[in-house]
């Protein structure tokens, strides 16, 4: 008889796991998430997918493409998500993909991301140079001249990425064409060489944002200074764009939201993953540290699953209210 009150337990608890299995409500469905070629978006996009694995969802490896690309991707269904949504700086990119008809977008993962331009401090503090415009004067901007043309070299952005837009948008609006060249190819690369000759002491002029190492590395105030623009400029859309902050510094871009952004469609019909998407937050500044880690060498595919491991034990409570809350919408 005891015997076989323990074989109708072990029953129950065997069918009871089964049927929670079967509840999961990503089961059998499959996701493509997509990334930018910027390796510092994988640990925001990991936690996603983490999240999303914990739901029953079949996640696949992460593919990464221009931005370009992910939103037509994204919009058509060939991909299913990416975290990497920078709002409004990407406005154009979005609206012109197919906007709130393609795309289901809600919430915010990383609010007040910061972009800009920075010199270092010793230069700022020499020279009493607070104002990109300042540039304008050659003697100035020959400051910063890495490769002996007598322009001063800014380190820029990538080929196709909006901030590139922005900065070429800049350097006419405030007539720096004469005098200031933007630097652009892979960012990496770039700023890897902007970090070199600060050490080696010499002036460095760059763009940047957070989330991202760089502020960590070079933070603002100790050993660089952001500058202001002395008016809101931006291409496209964003032209009529006011870029001043409430302090009334105007560092010549808004600041920005990351949202995740899904295929419409397919976040309809998986209301659970819809969810998830709408109510996860991730902290800037831990983004930030995590990319700084990246950058001091922890930076492969099992370091970076290592860093979600470890925000999700250290926001254990958090990170499986998310999971609560996402199944019991698919209900």
């Amino acid at each position: 008889m005891r015997s076989t009150g323990i074989w109708a337990l072990a029953l129950t608890s065997l069918l009871s796991t089964q049927a929670f299995a079967v509840e999961l409500p990503g089961k059998g469905v499959t996701v493509k998430p997509l990334q930018s070629t910027l390796a510092e978006e994988s640990f925001q996009t990991e936690l996603v997918n983490r999240a999303l694995v914990k739901l029953g969802y079949d996640v696949q490896p992460t593919d990464e493409v221009e931005y370009n690309i992910a939103y037509t991707s994204i919009a058509s269904g060939d991909a299913t998500y990416m975290a990497v949504n920078w709002d409004p700086l990407q406005t154009d990119m979005y609206q012109s993909a197919g906007g709130d008809k393609k795309f289901y977008r809600q919430g915010a993962y990383i609010t007040n991301a910061a972009q800009g331009y920075l010199i270092d401090k010793k230069t700022a503090d020499q020279y009493h140079i607070s104002d990109i415009s300042q540039l304008k004067d050659p003697k100035l901007a020959k400051l910063f001249d890495a490769d002996g043309d007598g322009k001063a070299d800014l380190a820029g952005c990538e080929p196709g990425w909006v901030c590139g837009n922005v900065i070429n948008t800049h350097i006419k609006a405030y007539g720096l064409s004469n005098t200031v060249t933007q630097n652009q190819g892979n960012y990496s690369a770039i700023i890897a060489d902007t970090l070199t000759r600060y050490k080696q002491g010499k002036p460095v002029l760059y763009f940047t944002w957070t989330p991202y190492w760089v502020s960590d590395e070079l933070a603002p105030g100790r050993d660089v200074v952001w500058l202001t623009v002395p008016f809101s400029a931006s291409p496209g859309s964003l032209k009529d764009n006011d870029t001043a902050l409430p302090n009334g510094k105007n560092y010549g871009f808004s600041v920005n939201n990351e949202h995740i952004v899904a295929n419409k469609q397919w976040a309809e019909a998986n209301p659970a993953a819809a969810k998830l998407f709408a109510i996860m937050k991730l902290p800037l500044a831990d983004v930030n540290a995590q990319n700084l880690r990246m950058h001091k060498g922890e930076n492969s595919a099992a370091d970076i699953q290592r860093h979600v491991d470890g925000w999700i034990k250290a926001h254990q409570a958090t990170f499986d209210g998310w999971i609560t809350t996402a199944a019991a919408a698919a209900k």
